[in-house]
Formats: C-alpha cells, sequence, structure tokens
C-alpha cells in the first residue's frame, strides 16, 4: 500500500512575478490531493480519479509515444523513466482531494506533486531527490514539458510545504514564518481563466521591461526603486504602461513583505496593507480581477479583514483575506453575503522535510 498527498498552494505577495524571474512569497495550506494505491498484478496503474468520476488506465508493458496536452499522469513517468527510473509493478490507485479545481490555488500542480510521490515510492530503482529537487521535477513535467506561461511558484511550494520566499532566478527558496494571523479562503464560483489571463500579463510586463532595458542598458530591476516607475514610463509602450507599474512595485511590496515575515512574530496588520496594496496592482494594471470578486473583497474588508487578495493567475478563482479571530465569523460572512460560492478558515501547513 501507497499513500501520498501533496497540498495547495496560496501565492500572498508576488503574484505574476516569477515569469519576470522576480521573488514570490507563496505557502501550503491545508487542502490537499491524496493518492492511495495496492499493488496488482497486472502491470498497470488503474486510476480511478473520484472527484471528477474519471478512470484511466497506464500499460507499463507500453513506451510512451504521444502525451496529450495536460496529461500530467504520462510526463511525469516519462520525466521519471529519462532520469533513471524504472516502473514495472502495477498498481490500482484512488485519487482524491478537497482543493477546490480551476480555481487558483494550484489543484494542479498538487496532483503533480502528489503524483511524483507515488512514481517516486513504485519505482523499482532508487531516485531520491531532495524536496525542492522534487518541485523542479514537478516544474518540468507541468509547465516546460507542455510549453506552459506560467512560473515555478506552484511546484516549488507544493513540494517544499512551507511559507516561502522564492528566487525565481535561482529556484532558492527561504523559509519564513507561518505566523500570518488567521486565513479565510474564498471561493468566488467564477472559474479562473489561467492560461490568457497568463499570456497576455506575461508578454505585457516582458515587453515592458525589454522596453526600459533597450533604453536603458544598466537598468536592473533587482535594484529598482518606487520613482522608476515614473522615470522610465515614457519609454514603455502605452499598451504595457500599467504592467510596468504593476512589475516594479510588487516587486519591492514582495520584498516589505519578506521583511516582514522574516520576524518572529511580524505585524499582520502591516501584512493585511501590503496585501491590498497587492490586490490594487492586481486588479488595476494586471486587471485579472472580475468586478464580483472585487465586491467580495470589499464587502471582507468592510466587515474586518486586514488584507484581501485575488489568488493565481486570475480572472475568477479564489481569494484570500488575512483577518483575525475575533473578525473571522464576519469576514466569512461577508464573503457568502456577497455572492461567493463558499469562504472558509484555512490554516497554513509547514514540514520539517526540505
Amino acid at each position: 500500500m501507497i499513500g501520498v498527498s501533496a497540498a495547495a498552494r496560496i501565492c500572498f505577495y508576488g503574484d505574476h512575478q516569477d515569469y519576470l524571474k522576480l521573488p514570490v512569497i507563496a505557502g501550503t495550506i491545508d487542502r490537499k490531493i491524496y493518492i492511495n494505491a495496492r499493488p496488482n498484478d497486472i502491470s498497470k496503474y488503474i486510476l480511478q480519479l473520484v472527484d471528477i468520476k474519471e478512470h484511466k488506465e497506464i500499460d507499463l508493458n507500453k513506451k510512451i509515444n504521444s502525451i496529450l496536452p495536460g496529461d500530467y499522469f504520462l510526463s511525469c513517468l516519462l520525466l521519471l523513466q529519462n532520469k533513471g527510473g524504472r516502473f514495472t509493478q502495477g498498481y490500482d490507485i484512488e485519487i482524491s482531494g478537497n482543493i477546490p479545481v480551476n480555481a487558483g490555488i494550484s489543484s494542479s500542480s498538487a496532483l503533480v506533486v502528489a503524483w511524483l510521490r507515488f512514481l517516486l515510492q513504485a519505482q523499482a530503482t532508487a531516485l531520491n531527490p531532495s524536496q525542492a529537487e522534487l518541485g523542479h521535477w514537478a516544474y518540468e513535467a507541468e509547465v516546460l514539458f507542455f510549453n506552459q506561461p506560467g512560473g515555478l511558484m506552484d511546484q516549488y511550494t507544493i513540494a517544499q510545504e512551507n511559507v516561502l520566499f522564492i528566487d525565481t532566478r535561482t529556484g532558492q527558496s527561504e523559509i519564513l514564518t507561518p505566523k500570518m494571523g488567521t486565513l479565510i479562503l474564498a471561493e468566488s464560483g467564477i472559474p479562473k481563466q489561467t492560461l490568457s489571463v497568463l499570456k497576455n500579463a506575461r508578454v505585457y510586463s516582458q515587453e515592458a521591461l525589454k522596453a526600459v532595458q533597450e533604453y536603458d542598458p544598466n537598468f536592473d530591476i533587482y535594484n529598482a526603486k518606487t520613482e522608476d516607475v515614473d522615470k522610465y514610463k515614457f519609454v514603455v509602450p502605452e499598451l504595457y504602461k500599467k504592467h510596468w507599474k504593476a512589475a516594479v512595485l510588487n516587486y519591492l511590496i514582495t520584498l516589505k513583505a519578506k521583511a516582514l515575515l522574516s520576524e518572529n512574530a511580524p505585524d499582520i496588520i502591516r501584512l493585511g496593507k501590503l496585501m491590498n496594496e497587492h490586490q490594487d496592482l492586481l486588479e488595476n494594471c494586471i486587471e485579472n480581477t472580475p468586478i464580483q470578486m472585487k465586491d467580495q473583497m470589499k464587502a471582507a474588508l468592510k466587515a474586518g479583514a486586514l488584507g484581501a487578495k485575488i489568488i493565481g493567475s486570475g480572472g475568477g478563482g479564489c481569494m484570500v483575506a488575512l483577518t483575525t479571530e475575533q473578525s473571522k465569523a464576519n469576514v466569512i460572512n461577508a464573503f457568502k453575503a456577497a455572492g461567493a460560492k463558499n469562504a472558509y478558515e484555512v490554516n497554513l501547513i509547514t514540514s520539517a522535510i526540505v
């Protein structure tokens, strides 16, 4: 019997930054994908995807010749085979979970990490990556393999299962404190628009940065200051000006949040303020927040939330609110009264294994 799991992730600061090689702050929560498998004698993986009522079979005696877009089961298997993994023992596999799907908290990346964890236990060889390496392998299997526009935040965070500051230039991660107050996850009920939002945001942001660097080859965004937004905006094409502003200011917000979360007892009021500043840029510059979600977050803030933001690529999906024990019930009720499909408290989870 093999039993593994992987957690959902929330990006707190740095959404739409990792594809610019800028840092992000994200953490894992107590919503998970679970895989339970029992050996069989037919050299096949017989998969039952319980929540979506789907069935899939993988014949281990057949060579993988082609993989359909989004088939992470096969991309992960092929990736490990190319790294020396051997798979001969079949399993009857049940996959289930309590992560909202298509909602911005990385249900797909959690599935990829959980599936890799299963495959590593099921292999007949001895691949034994660190959790950081596992995160990179998940990134390879999910993003690079299918040439998707996302960054590496999701896979790295989920594999390492901590609140992390991730330097996306190097993949290096720094564990931060999980003491962030009380967190409320709200499901808007609006499906997110990952690929279209990410593609536009990525291209516009990269073009904005390219224009600045062509004008000033010595400009380094890692040394950017607030005044650089106005200093260089005249060289940025009009279509990309908002994304230029978001790139610089979200980077600076992330650095401020890191400084707070490096303390043993960070000021959650200041964290909430930074979360709101980040959301303002996502909403008005990246333009990834539907009006219904804007209204739901305004209601949460009015009910006592210290900060609130959309999670993930945007266009729909989930929101997170930073609140206190005293106001959490009011915030949950406010989200629901404003039209959210559901809202509930979630807890950060951490692992000693890195």
